[in-house]
């Protein structure tokens, strides 16, 4: 049973290529599945029916969990269970079309307004050599809204200062992002006076780096913009996705048109941008129901 899990861990990451995100996703919601049906059920996964995997879903439910994660528990099963299938261990899914999950209503993105994110991207220190990378990793990623595991997975070759853009691999899509002068300043400064002073071995190509040389993580990044969160004083629970989703909306309200900003952030379906014009519609219902005599 290992073995086959395993199989499929690497059946997503080498073939399907997914990415570390939702690998992690995946497989933690299969062995939590599989822990609950060995305690509760005395089973395993292979011998799962369709109503243990509502019953598990409903303890979910009991247990406080989101429509959102209910959702992706359901999903990732119906895609093990899929693969299995296509293996020969199953004949038939236990997961049928008969089981739904109500999702909830979707909540929002938070956004940074225009001067939170002057704030934020003011607070590195420009004097220092942290500072100065820190410097060039926010605005990079707020001057192109890529992912964080996107931003940690860039190389040095994938930036082009003369032109002024990075090139981005993530979720099997590569793009091209165009940076702002500022960013360019920030991120030449870095790769030409910081870099070459903290990375000693001259076979790392990993763009940022901690102050080690070794290749940035999402964990340290997440520390990163924290402790500029809590320097700045900025109420909003800021994390890397934040600037993701501030970097789009603020294009959308600059005139961005939806398949420009869709293409820049990588998404494969324009659904999935198209959430943003929703953040825009909330924000000037709110003006107007503060502003209206008569709302």
């Amino acid at each position: 049973m290992l073995d086959l899990i395993h199989a499929y861990e690497t059946y997503l990451t080498k073939v399907k290529q997914a990415s570390a995100n939702t690998v992690c996703s995946y497989m933690r919601d299969i062995r939590q599945f599989t822990e609950w049906l060995q305690e509760s059920e005395h089973t395993d996964i292979l011998d799962a029916t369709q109503l243990n995997i509502s019953d598990y879903l409903s303890h979910q439910r009991v247990e406080g969990k989101s429509g959102a994660t209910i959702s992706r528990t359901l999903a990732s099963l119906k895609n093990f269970y899929a693969y299995v299938i296509s293996t020969g261990f199953l004949e038939e899914s236990p997961v049928s079309g008969e089981i739904h999950v109500d999702r909830g209503e979707k909540k929002l993105p938070q956004i940074l307004t225009g001067k939170e994110v002057e704030l934020l991207l003011a607070q590195p220190s420009g004097v220092d050599a942290k500072g100065l990378r820190d410097k060039a990793m926010l605005e990079v990623m707020y001057a192109t809204g890529i992912r964080v595991t996107e931003l940690i997975d860039l190389n040095v070759e994938d930036v082009n200062l003369p032109v002024g853009f990075i090139h981005c691999t993530g979720h099997s899509k590569e793009r091209i992002i165009p940076l702002y002068p500022t960013a360019v300043k920030a991120l030449r400064e870095y790769m030409t006076s910081i870099r070459p002073r903290i990375v000693s071995d001259e076979t790392q190509r990993a763009l940022f780096v901690n102050m080690n040389g070794a290749r940035m993580t999402r964990q340290g990044f997440w520390k990163i913009i924290k402790h500029y969160q809590a320097k700045a004083e900025i109420s909003k629970d800021v994390t890397p996705h934040t600037l993701r989703h501030s970097f789009a909306v603020h294009l959308l309200e600059n005139g961005a048109d939806l398949r420009s900003i869709q293409e820049m952030l990588g998404h494969a379906d324009i659904s999935s941008t198209q959430i943003y014009t929703h953040v825009i519609q909330k924000q000037l219902k709110d003006v107007y129901q503060k502003a209206h005599p008569r709302a």
